[in-house]
């Protein structure tokens, strides 16, 4: 399998950013962290291994990227307008840097140029981020494989009335999202995969699961909703199964 680490100054952020590259050729899909977590987060808990299959048949090349959640999500007590602005550069360090610079390493490692679009994932937090990213950019990105995400600002930002934590919370943009949105175009021509356990840590994350399946009804957008059994906790050894298992649908 080939893999590579990088370590590279992001003008947005004004710092170094580091991200690592799982597979040589096929879907470039972004990989973002768990809550407070690192971009080597997803091979040390086994996730790499576990879709090893689909990276070495050239059908999947991972970027697992670094995240900023402590200086934005995370820092609860902090400053609602500093702590969101964090966050966005953090976006548009991913959109207008990151995604850029991927697609010319899929170019060196597979040969050709990548002209598409991205796949997204993650677990918990991770989760959150592939589906808001999705969501938001669907110009960039055409499916998100989103496991046991809470997807609702008001976990991190209490009793928020800023516009800039609205515009990154699914549950409530899409909910007020209207019929004739030019979005919802490119939703239904996307693979759209929402999942979580119903064991141990998931209570709320079924709650905002089943708020972003009656808004994709609503707006008949295509989105797979799927529940797990009572046995699904929110952990890691159930995402090493579910996600090889919707990759092999994804693909």
């Amino acid at each position: 399998m080939h893999t590579a680490y990088y370590k590279e100054y992001s003008h947005i952020l004004e710092r170094d950013m580091e991200f690592a590259v799982y597979g040589h050729n096929g879907k470039p899909c972004i990989v973002f962290p768990a809550q407070d977590g690192r971009f080597y987060d997803f091979f040390n808990f086994g996730m790499v291994d576990a879709s090893s299959k689909f990276i070495e048949e050239g059908k999947l090349q991972l970027f697992c990227v670094d995240g900023i959640d402590w200086e934005s999500w995370s820092q609860i007590g902090g400053d609602y307008h500093w702590r969101i602005m964090q966050h966005e550069k953090w976006f548009n360090y991913i959109t207008e840097e990151a995604v850029p610079r991927f697609r010319e390493i899929h170019g060196e490692t597979s040969g050709e140029y990548y002209r598409g679009k991205f796949l997204t994932t993650g677990c918990s937090m991770g989760a959150y981020h592939a589906l808001n990213f999705f969501l938001r950019r669907p110009d960039i990105f055409d499916g998100v494989i989103a496991l046991s995400g809470l997807y609702h600002a008001g976990y991190f930002f209490p009793n928020y009335s800023h516009e800039m934590i609205y515009n990154n919370s699914p549950v409530d943009y899409m909910k007020n999202m209207p019929w004739n949105h030019y979005y919802l175009d490119m939703y239904r021509n996307s693979k759209i995969i929402l999942c979580c356990g119903q064991g141990r840590w998931e209570k709320e994350c079924i709650e905002d699961t089943n708020s972003l399946k009656e808004s994709f009804k609503r707006l008949q957008v295509p989105a797979w909703t799927d529940f797990w059994g009572y046995d699904v906790d929110h952990d890691w050894p159930w995402w090493r199964i579910q996600f090889p298992y919707f990759l092999d649908i994804v693909l």
